[in-house]
């Protein structure tokens, strides 16, 4: 069987085990398709994400200052490292998808991998692809456990896509990819680990959510008492109980609890821009 181009330098593992999977796709041939990924110390998600992509023939990560193992690894894993200081996260991901020597684009990050069912489906697809732009479910791993409702499942999700057809908005946080096609589906998940544990992942909500209204506030954007009270309450009603994120036990209801108060401080640090603003 042979390897892929791009996997050569990578270590065996959980790389060789997707290799072997999915050897009637290569035929002997390297997968025409540029992995992209942003990373600041990321050493601790990074090699799964990695080894999750063992089938595509270029890895590209853009780091953007990281000080722990992050750019040795993706070197370990073949990954060709390009340093980039931080743009906002919609300008760092469209500034790696100019890196890419493809133009088929599949942009993850760290803490996402693959599974084996979708791996199989982005290389079936792209055989003879439909579509210029693909989503795919996101399942996403909170406090021990794959949400399979709420807001943590299904989370659909653009990222397989030609990028002479789509971009990257220039958002810093919440971006989205724009295109202007119809999309295509994936079979199979993206699985995405949430939070290694509770205090970091409160800690990064909390920062973008002042990304969030930092934005906001540049787009000259208000939010009135009602906005604050009332955008986490629909939120919790859409997701907790239309959409059944109870049936996730106490991480669906931790999960869902600690987005609606994203979505409060959102808003009330928007409230705090805008008067420290009329000083």
């Amino acid at each position: 069987m042979g390897t892929p181009s791009g996997c050569r330098n990578r270590p065996v593992g959980r790389g060789l085990e997707y290799r072997l999977v999915f050897a009637p796709f290569y035929n002997g041939k390297p997968l025409r398709l540029s992995v992209v990924l942003i990373t600041q110390n990321a050493a601790a998600q990074l090699p799964d994400c990695l080894a999750s992509v063992a089938f595509a023939d270029e890895v590209v990560v853009i780091d953007s200052g990281s000080n722990d193992d992050t750019v040795a690894l993706a070197e370990r894993y073949g990954a060709r490292v390009v340093a980039k200081e931080w743009l906002g996260f919609g300008r760092q991901k469209q500034f790696a998808v100019e890196q890419a020597s493809n133009d088929w684009v599949l942009c993850l990050d760290a803490d996402e991998r693959v599974s084996p069912e979708l791996a199989a489906s982005l290389v079936r697809i792209l055989e003879s692809p439909a579509a210029a732009v693909y989503r795919m479910a996101r399942r996403n791993r909170f406090l021990g456990r794959w949400l399979r409702h709420g807001e943590g499942y299904p989370d659909w999700s653009a990222r397989l896509f030609d990028r002479r057809h789509a971009r990257w908005s220039d958002d810093t946080v919440h971006e989205k990819l724009l295109y202007a096609v119809s999309p295509g589906t994936l079979e199979g998940e993206l699985l995405h680990e949430s939070a290694e544990d509770l205090g970091r992942y409160l800690e990064k909500q909390n920062r973008y959510s002042s990304l969030a209204a930092v934005e906001l506030h540049r787009r000259g954007r208000q939010a009135s008492v009602a906005t604050l009270l009332l955008s986490p309450m629909v939120r919790f009603f859409k997701f907790y109980v239309m959409r059944l994120g109870f049936l996730d036990g106490f991480p669906g209801l931790v999960h869902i609890s600690i987005g609606c108060m994203n979505s409060f401080m959102k808003y009330a640090k928007l409230v705090e821009l805008r008067q420290a603003g009329r000083k």
